[in-house]
Parts: C-alpha cells; structure tokens; sequence
C-alpha cells in the first residue's frame, strides 16, 4: 500500500547564518491569527483595541510558561525534579497545550483586573482566537514532524521520514482540524447567535469541542510520557477537567438570563 511520505525540511530559509524555521513561521501565524480575531471582536463591540497589545503580551508569557511547566510536571516529573534547571531550556522541547490553555487563561484574568470587562466576557471571544492559534501551532507540530500517531495500516496513513519509515496516523492533522472546525462553528455562533449574550456559553462549548476532540485523538498517539501510563494517557487525564468544566459552563450560560450587551470601555 502506497502512503505519503513527509519529508519536509523543517527548515523554511538559511541565509547569511540566519536561520528561519517552518515551526516558528507557523507559531507566528497562529499568534497573529488570534490577535486578528480578538480584534475584530474589540472593533465590532466599540472596545479599546489598544489594550490588546498587553493582551497579546500576557498571553505569550502564559502560554510558554503554563506549556513548559505542565510539560515538565506531568510528562517527566522524575527528569526535572531532578534537574530542575532544565525547566529552563524550553529551546531543547517540551510544551504541553493543557498547560498552556491554563496559563493562558490565567493571563486573561490579570489583564481582566487591568481593563474592567467580566472574566466570561473576554474567555467568550479568546476561546475563538485560540481556536485558531491551535490550528496553526498543530500544523507547525506537523512541519515538524512531532506529535506523532501510532503505526496504522489506513491509506490516509504518513510515513515521517525524518523519524521512521512507519505509517503512522498524522494525529497533528487530526488535531489541526479538529481546531478549524471548532474555530468555524464557533465563529458562526458567535455571529449569528445569540449565546454570546450568555457569559461562558461559548467559552464552555468551546471546551467541549476541542477537549472531546482531544480525549479521542489522545488514543492513537505515541506515548510522550517518560512513564508507564494505565487506563488513559496523560493526554486524556489532563483532558477531563476541562472537559467537564466545559459541560457546567454551557449548561450554567444555557439555564441563566443572557447578559446586556458590554458598553464602550
């Protein structure tokens, strides 16, 4: 059976000692994606879009300290604990998206207390922007050839040539879309809806979405534990919370009284 082998260089330019790599042009992407919906959002509801230049910085701090820290933690505690100075070498891999949402989220409350709008209120509309931030870092995930699958024998099945000469199931890709899809669906709601009048309504669909999506795909990916996992993966384990408070909070916005409209800030 024939599959498609992916042998991407992962290096997008070298020039002059200068290089530029796949990962960090799609890492840029997915940043400016979601500062560009956040923004529309900002225009459309008369907020100040200057602020989201802090926004924007306290998200990246979240997100890359919140990824490298549930990394270390949860994916090779008995590593880093050990060597806890390696936390440090983020330049040497090793980030993990729960922990990143999470640091993210915590980012948004301190920016919160900095401009006055209710906490549901702006988790509503950056729900949607990390929709599509986490296209562009899975695909960048795939440039790569990182966060690979099992070995299958399914036609859609791609060999990684710079790890193996195995079939494997693109878990990226799986990822990537997953994420599309969840940005659209949400985007059209947001639009054409009304449970943005509902505080955490989007925010929670939103969890649910993209948290169910990964429970599943967590199944078919390699281990990236330096540990022994049993009954679910760590992928999984970390999955659940946010996927049940998810549930609570679509439910709460769906049983409660919408919301006036935000004024100009």
């Amino acid at each position: 059976m024939e599959h498609l082998v992916w042998s991407w260089d992962p290096v997008m330019v070298s020039f002059m000692g200068l290089t530029i790599h796949w990962y960090g042009v799609l890492f840029a992407l997915a940043i400016a994606s979601g500062f560009q919906v956040m923004k529309t959002f900002y225009k459309a509801e008369g907020l100040n879009v200057e602020s989201l230049d802090n926004l924007l910085v306290y998200c990246v701090v979240g997100i890359i300290v919140g990824a490298r820290l549930a990394h270390c933690l949860f994916y090779d505690p008995s590593y880093y604990l050990a060597n806890p100075m390696k936390i440090l070498a983020v330049w040497e891999g090793g980030l993990a998206s729960h922990g990143g949402g999470l640091g993210a989220i915590l980012a948004l409350y301190y920016y919160k207390r900095k401009v006055g709008l209710p906490f549901l209120y702006l988790l509503d509309r950056l729900a949607i922007a990390t929709a599509i931030f986490g296209f562009f870092v899975r695909m960048a995930n795939f440039a790569n050839s990182e966060i690979l699958g099992n070995p299958t024998d399914k036609p859609w099945g791609i060999i990684f040539e710079r790890v193996d000469m195995l079939p494997r199931h693109p878990a990226q890709l799986y990822e990537a879309i997953a994420y599309l899809i969840s940005f659209i669906v949400l985007f059209a709601i947001f639009q054409k809806g009304t449970l943005k009048q509902r505080q955490g309504g989007i925010f929670g669909l939103f969890l649910i979405l993209i948290f169910s999506a990964r429970f599943a795909i967590e199944s078919i990916k390699l281990s990236q534990t330096a540990y022994t996992e049993t009954l679910l993966t760590a992928g999984q384990w970390l999955s659940l919370p946010f996927l049940l408070v998810g549930v609570f909070l679509l439910v709460r916005a769906l049983i409660k009284p919408a919301n006036m409209p935000i004024s100009n800030k």
